[in-house]
Formats: C-alpha cells, structure tokens, sequence
C-alpha cells in the first residue's frame, strides 16, 4: 500500500532524479524559464522555491547550502544577486507554470516554468513593446530592371554550359536515371 506516499520518483533511481532536478534547477536560475513535461516541472518547483528562500540570506552558510543542491557557481552566483533581491519582499510562490499543449511525440503534456518577477508581460500587465522604427533594417530598393537582366544572363551561362552526354545516352538506351554520382 501506498498510503500518504506523495513523492513522484519520475521513473528514475535516487542519483539520477537529484542530478536532473539540479540541473533543471541551475536552467531554471539562469535562463529563469525552461520548457518542460508537468510532472518534471512540479517536481523542479518543490526542489527551486526552498532555495529561493534560503537565497533572500546571504551569508555563507546560505550559499554553501545552496551549492549542495545545485553544484554549479554560476547557478548560486546568479540565484544569489540578480533573482534574491528582486524576490525579497515575495513571500513564496515564486514560480509559475504555464501548461502548453502536448508533445508530439509521446503526447507527454508539456508546459513552461519560470519565475514569477521575471516576466515582464505579466507583471506589468502590457505586451512588450515592439524594436523602435529607427533600429529596424531600412528597407532596400530593387529595380525589376536589374533583376530581369540578371535572370538572363543566367539563361545565357545555362545555354553555354557543356552538356553531358553520358546521360543522354543512357536515356536513350532506356536505363533509369538515378542520383548516385550526383552532388545533391
């Protein structure tokens, strides 16, 4: 029996699911969203928030802490001065899942998490605003004229070429034409 048993091992022994929830977890830190199965992405949130919380402390016990579960520096660096100040009057809940769909392949029902201060449509409230006029590409001017000149000089290069005989001639003896010898 199962009773009161309410730990997902996502089909993995002890060592392999803490790497990949450390590895999902040092992701999730530095490209503060990642897209994954729902099931992962539940297990990611209980294995990040305590150490988001452990992280708004910054002493060197609190990191030490913290490296133990992630094992990446640049993951502790980062949770440490850019995610635990903006973090720090949040009282918990500082995730979000945002389901997507279902894979294609296995049909798995996928989603994205990410923090919740990070996302800057949904704490404002607005659509991010587009590139300004002036840093989009100017647009270029082409005469047809140019271009139809062009077009036939390629016809001229075309007709001029030497033909290949050897393909005539299996062509007419009735052999199939195949791709072998041809560069694609």
């Amino acid at each position: 029996m199962r009773h009161n048993k309410n730990f997902n091992h996502l089909g993995r022994q002890a060592g392999h699911r803490k790497a990949m929830l450390s590895n999902m977890a040092s992701s999730l830190i530095l490209h503060k969203r990642i897209e994954t199965t729902v099931a992962k992405a539940k297990a990611v949130r209980q294995f990040v928030e305590p150490l988001v919380t452990r992280s708004k402390e910054d002493t060197t016990h609190s990191r030490r802490v913290v490296f133990s579960y992630l094992k990446q520096k640049e993951a502790v660096t980062e949770l440490f001065r850019t995610i635990a100040p903006k973090i720090a009057e949040r009282p918990g809940g500082y995730t979000r899942i945002l389901k997507t769909g279902f894979r294609l392949g296995d049909g798995a029902d996928m989603c994205i998490i990410e923090f919740v201060d990070f996302n800057e449509a949904y704490t404002t409230g607005v659509a991010p605003v587009a590139a300004a006029p002036a840093e989009a590409k100017p647009k270029t001017r082409r005469s047809r004229k140019k271009s139809s000149e062009e077009g036939e000089e390629k016809k001229v290069a075309k007709t001029a070429a030497p033909k290949n005989t050897a393909a005539k001639a299996s062509a007419a003896k009735g052999a199939k034409r195949t791709n072998v010898g041809k560069k694609m």
